[in-house]
């Protein structure tokens, strides 16, 4: 009874608006002020002992990264490298906004970091060639949830950390789903663009095709680095963000000359306020969840799902819960608060961690283009100047194609474990 009080309070306080690390503090303190179970003082202790995890220091180097390029002139030169592939199709700027993302998503690791980026180009560039500002910020904001799924990825070194598995095999077990995505997300738009005649772009010469791949090769060499060093024992996750970073402004500051002393307060401000806002949210579920662990949430939760006998019957319910949970709780929230309520219970059912790390991680980022909260379609809609009316019915279709995905990948674990396995024996 005492945990539904929990969500009942959390709840309400986000009713009012309230930012949800608030809301989780906020609840914490409340308890303990009316059970006196505890000192008031253990929220903060709890809060700090949190936000001390080294591979957390990889959050702020990849939005780093992300920001730089963005400002270095990295992110265009990989659009125009993307316009050389894929423009010729019918709906070639969406083709486009796709396969970007797909390349940027080995970089950054954020999808808000890949949306603002892509955004801000290419979509005043499709409604200049006369595509619905609707679809144009829909396809853009569905595209951008590969960021997370191609690794390098935020929220898969946030679910490592809380749940304590190999950020490696997470990241490898992304690149199949994220691909998958990308091809879906290519069909749909495709499909779209033919029925209502969007243009597509000239076909790309083989001199230019070659001359956008040699402007761009250094930029492609990132994922390589990254996700190698991982692999090959070179540095760590966090010490790869740092490389990363460190790789983003070499190129952006001297290989292509585009970033300059103005540029570096407005990216040191967004790293800043990104940062801020991760952190602060994963300080404040640490004693939002010590809470729910120590009033046995986890049991009961592992209780209701009891009846479900089958691995299949239990991954489709959390489906479920997860869909619903993203149309009202910002992702990163739910991350933080149930990753360590489920793990017990997904161990106990016998499934694998990254397959379920991943089918979360995918959940939560169509979570971030749905209504009412989604974070992604508001960025997209400011953009494109848009209603979230307007975006919901263009998005429709672009999403269903990412459920399709995260069936396939929930129901057919090789797509996410095959890789891992393969690499890492």
């Amino acid at each position: 009874m005492t945990v539904a009080w929990f969500f009942i309070g959390l709840l309400s306080l986000m009713a009012l608006n309230i930012p949800v690390a608030l809301c989780m503090a906020g609840v914490a303190v409340g308890y303990l002020l009316l059970t006196g179970s505890a000192p008031i003082e253990l929220v903060v202790q709890r809060m700090i002992n949190g936000a001390d995890s080294f591979v957390l220091l990889a959050i702020p180097f990849f939005l780093l990264a992300g920001s730089l390029m963005n400002a270095g002139g990295v992110t265009r030169r990989l659009m125009e490298f993307a316009r050389s592939l894929v423009g010729h199709i019918a709906g070639g700027l969406s083709h486009v906004t796709v396969v970007t993302n797909m390349i940027m998503a080995g970089m950054s690791g954020s999808a808000v970091a890949d949306c603002t980026g892509t955004g801000s180009i290419l979509i005043p560039a499709m409604i200049r060639e006369r595509y619905s500002p609707a679809f144009a910020a829909a396809i853009t904001a569905t595209a951008s949830t590969i960021g997370p799924i191609i690794p390098p990825s935020i929220p898969m070194v946030i679910y490592a950390a809380i749940v304590n598995t190999s950020v490696a095999r997470m990241f490898l077990g992304g690149f199949v789903p994220g691909v998958l995505m990308g091809l879906f997300l290519i069909g749909i738009g495709y499909g779209i663009s033919r029925r209502r005649g969007y243009p597509r772009e000239p076909r790309a010469s083989l001199r230019h095709l070659l001359g956008s791949a040699k402007e761009s090769i250094l930029a492609l060499m990132m994922p390589v680095i990254v996700l190698g060093g991982i692999l090959g024992g070179a540095f760590t996750p966090t010490e790869a963000a740092v490389v990363a970073a460190l790789y983003a402004f070499v190129l952006g500051a001297f290989v292509y000359g585009e970033l300059r002393l103005r540029h570096l307060p407005a990216v040191a401000e967004e790293v800043i306020v990104g940062t801020a806002s991760v952190m602060l949210i994963v300080a404040a579920a640490t004693p939002f969840g010590w809470l729910l662990a120590a009033e046995r949430a986890p049991q009961a939760l592992a209780a209701a799902f009891s009846v479900l006998t089958q691995p299949w019957q239990l991954l489709l319910a959390l489906n479920l819960l997860l869909l619903l949970l993203g149309c009202f709780m910002e992702s990163l929230s739910i991350l933080i608060i149930l990753s360590p309520v489920l793990a017990p219970i997904i161990a106990a059912a016998g499934i694998n961690d990254t397959h379920f790390g991943v089918v979360l991680v995918l959940n939560l980022m169509i979570g971030a283009v749905t209504p009412p909260v989604g974070v992604l379609m508001y960025i997209v809609c400011r953009i494109a100047q848009v209603s979230i009316v307007d975006f919901a019915r263009e998005a429709f279709l672009p999403i269903l194609a990412l459920i399709a995905v995260l069936m396939l990948i929930t129901f057919y674990p090789p797509l996410v474990v095959w890789l891992p396995n393969l690499v890492m024996k």
